[in-house]
């Protein structure tokens, strides 16, 4: 059993969960044939977290330890600059988890919290996008219920970025809206549906 506590990025912890992140993606380094490629890359990850369009950045802490991380925006213009894509919903953007805390369901409490707050949104749905180099993360994805949405998908220089949709409005297991009452997660004010969570036995 493991104990996650996730909340909002602090001004505190910013350091760490970029170094975070750096570690996370460096697996990728190696799929990066083009080195100049890879290092513009890791350095706009390295630079995400001082991005002021991000809606918030979610953090998952085990013992006071950051282990993963994720960024929610409001919607594809503010994710990407690309309103043309036509998303008015959040999307996920840069979910890590450190290397040496993967395989504990890190992961999956992010993207837990990150669509119970696309439904505090009031949002009807949740995105996300990845490409091919990623593929053990989107089989989590297509596990966790997301489904292939083509008609929001781009292309960035020659690298197709395929699109992930989860649907609020259908019924899902592991989403059920009786979870604070099971247990699964402590009470929090409605002004504040993602702060101060804690997960036990994921």
């Amino acid at each position: 059993m493991i104990h996650l506590k996730i909340e909002q990025l602090i001004e505190s912890d910013k350091e760490t969960v970029r170094r975070l992140l750096l570690e996370s993606y460096h697996q990728y380094e190696k799929e990066f044939t083009d080195k100049e490629a890879w290092r513009n890359y890791i350095e706009q990850i390295s630079r995400s977290v001082d991005n002021p369009n991000i809606a918030c950045i979610l953090v998952a802490k085990q013992n006071g330890e950051a282990v993963g991380t994720l960024q929610l925006f409001k919607n594809a213009e503010a994710a990407y600059e690309r309103p043309e894509l036509d998303i008015q919903a959040p999307i996920v953007r840069l979910l890590a988890v450190h290397p040496k805390d993967r395989g504990q369901g890190v992961a999956k409490a992010l993207l837990k919290e990150s669509l119970l707050y696309a439904r505090s949104q009031g949002a009807a749905h949740l995105y996300l996008h990845s490409g091919d180099i990623m593929q053990k993360a989107i089989q989590l994805y297509e596990w966790l219920g997301f489904k292939r949405d083509h008609s929001k998908e781009f292309f960035n220089r020659d690298v197709h970025v395929k699109c992930f949709r989860y649907d609020l409005t259908e019924r899902s297991e592991w989403l059920e809206p009786d979870d604070v009452r099971k247990g699964s997660y402590s009470d929090t004010p409605p002004s504040s549906p993602i702060s101060g969570i804690v997960r036990e036995g994921i």
